[in-house]
């Protein structure tokens, strides 16, 4: 018995098992996640990230009052975030805009680096790596004194 192939070329389907159409064929609009830290450790974080070969560190926001720094990460990064001293936060896209030029998402923030600047978002794991890292910068230079 001798089995044969079809030649007809067919549409390539799409993950969901169906032929692309034009109202699906973008993207969906997603949002991502921001993880929040100390200032101290996120600029020493900022600095590793900057510093390292490979991925790079994407937008990050500081408040005015110089407490804290929000790194965007990828959606989801939050269902599995767990790194002491920080907090994970979905944003599900509200009131956070990656336009090239966008206005911070809120109230007495700023951008350190904003979209079009930066990556489109830092790694999770390169960013928990430079937490860790920066950390046991911070610990050594305070055991310093």
């Amino acid at each position: 018995m001798k089995a044969s192939q079809s030649v007809v070329p067919r549409t390539p389907s799409t993950t969901a098992g169906h032929a692309p159409t034009a109202e699906f064929s973008e993207p969906p609009e997603v949002g991502c996640d921001v993880v929040t830290v100390p200032a101290r450790q996120g600029l020493e974080a900022v600095d590793i990230l900057r510093r390292g070969a490979g991925d790079g560190v994407g937008p990050v926001l500081h408040d005015d009052g110089g407490d804290t720094l929000g790194f965007v990460v990828p959606p989801g990064t939050a269902a599995a975030w767990d790194v002491p001293g920080s907090t994970c936060t979905e944003t599900d896209g509200r009131g956070l805009s990656l336009d090239p030029h966008p206005e911070p998402p809120v109230e007495g923030s700023d951008w350190l680096l904003p979209p079009g600047e930066a990556d489109l978002a830092t790694d999770p794991a390169v960013l928990r790596a430079a937490l860790g890292e920066a950390a046991r910068l911070i610990e050594a230079a305070d055991n310093c004194r």
